[in-house]
C-alpha cells in the first residue's frame, strides 16, 4: 500500500495516520500532504514522508500521486463558515483541488481507492425528520454546494472507470481536540473542551437543536473501512452517509454537568449568532444508516460515550 493523506497535518490526518500504521503492515509508504509539516514527535517510522504541496496547482498534484499509488485520502477543505466568508478561497481549495486529484489519478493509475471528505453540509431545505442515502442534496451553504458538486465528480469518474472513488460524509465529529476552528460547527466540541480546560466558550445556537456527530475514532474507523469496501455493494452509488446519532447542546452540556458539576457550566455563554445556527440547523437531524450499518459500518452507542473516550484522550 502506498499512500496519500491530504490535509495530512491536520487532527483527522494524524488520526487516520495511527490507524493505518497500526493496522495495515502492507503499508510501504504514507505521503503526508499539508500547508504545513507534520508534527516531528508523528514522524515514527521511516514508511511516512511529510511533504509540504498547494494542491491547487496542477504541476503539485502531479509531484505527489504516481502509478505506485494505491490510495488517496481527501481531507484537505476549506471549511463550512471560512467557505462561506471567502468564496474564491472555498472554491479553490474545495472545488478545483479535488478535480485536480482525481484528474491525477486517472493519469497515474485508475485502481486507486480514492477517499473523498464530505459533509452533511450538502443537504438543506426542507428535509424530513429522518433523511437516508437516496435524500437529494440541496445545500444551504457555499461549502455545502462545493461538497455537494465533488460528490457528484467522484461518483462520475468512478462510473466512467478513471479511478475507484468513493465520498463519505462525516457527521459533525465531537468531541475534537485541540482549538476551536473556523467551521460553523465548531461550538459542538467547543462546549465540552473549553469548559474542560477551564476556558470560556459559548454555545451560538438554541440549545434544543438536534445534532447529529460522531465520535473522532468512529469516524476515522469509517473512513477507513471506506478504502477497504467492496464497492460493488454500493450499487452504482458512490456517496455513503457516515453513521452517527442524534444529541443537542442542552443533551451535551447536561452530560458535562453530571459528570463533572456544575460549575463548569460557568465557563459557557450563550449569545446567539444567526449566521452559526443558520448553517448548523439546515443539515440533517437524524439519518436513517440501515444500509450503511449492513455494510460494515459502525456508530457510537450515545453522547456520554462519546464524552467517557474524549476525557480519556486527553488524561
Amino acid at each position: 500500500m502506498n499512500i496519500v493523506i491530504t490535509g495530512g497535518a491536520g487532527f483527522l490526518g494524524t488520526e487516520l495516520l495511527k490507524n493505518l500504521l497500526e493496522n495495515f503492515p502492507t503499508i510501504n509508504s504514507i505521503k503526508i500532504v499539508d500547508r504545513v509539516s507534520l508534527n516531528p514527535d508523528l514522524i515514527t517510522s521511516n514508511k511516512i514522508q511529510s511533504i509540504i504541496a498547494d494542491i491547487t496547482v496542477a504541476e503539485e498534484v502531479k509531484k505527489i500521486i504516481d502509478k505506485e499509488t494505491t490510495h488517496v485520502f481527501h481531507l484537505a477543505a476549506i471549511v463550512s463558515s471560512h467557505a462561506e466568508e471567502d468564496f474564491e478561497l472555498g472554491m479553490l481549495v474545495n472545488l478545483k483541488a479535488t478535480q485536480l486529484l482525481l484528474d491525477r489519478c486517472r493519469e497515474a493509475n485508475t485502481n486507486i481507492r480514492f477517499v473523498f471528505s464530505s459533509s452533511l453540509a450538502v443537504f438543506g431545505g426542507q428535509l424530513p425528520e429522518k433523511i437516508d442515502y437516496m435524500t437529494a442534496m440541496q445545500p444551504s451553504s457555499s461549502y455545502g454546494t462545493q461538497k455537494a458538486i465533488c460528490e457528484l465528480l467522484v461518483n462520475d469518474y468512478a462510473r466512467k472507470g478513471f479511478v475507484d472513488a468513493v465520498s463519505v460524509r462525516l457527521p459533525t465529529i465531537c468531541i475534537r481536540p485541540g482549538t476551536p476552528n473556523k467551521a460553523a460547527s465548531s461550538f459542538v466540541s467547543g462546549i465540552i473542551r473549553e469548559p474542560l480546560k477551564h476556558e470560556k466558550t459559548n454555545c451560538p445556537v438554541d440549545l434544543n437543536l438536534p445534532l447529529w456527530v460522531s465520535s473522532p475514532n468512529t469516524v476515522i474507523k469509517n473512513i477507513v473501512h471506506a478504502s477497504q469496501i467492496n464497492t460493488d455493494s454500493l450499487e452504482g452509488f458512490r456517496t455513503i452517509n457516515l453513521p452517527g446519532l442524534q444529541t443537542s447542546p442542552k443533551e451535551m452540556i447536561e452530560c458535562l454537568s453530571s459528570e463533572y458539576d456544575e460549575s463548569y457550566l460557568d465557563f459557557i455563554s450563550y449569545e446567539k449568532d444567526s449566521k452559526i445556527e443558520k448553517i448548523v440547523s439546515s443539515w440533517p437531524k437524524s439519518i436513517n444508516n440501515e444500509k450503511e450499518l449492513s455494510l460494515g459500518f459502525i456508530k457510537d452507542s450515545n453522547f456520554n460515550s462519546i464524552f467517557s473516550e474524549y476525557v480519556e484522550s486527553v488524561k
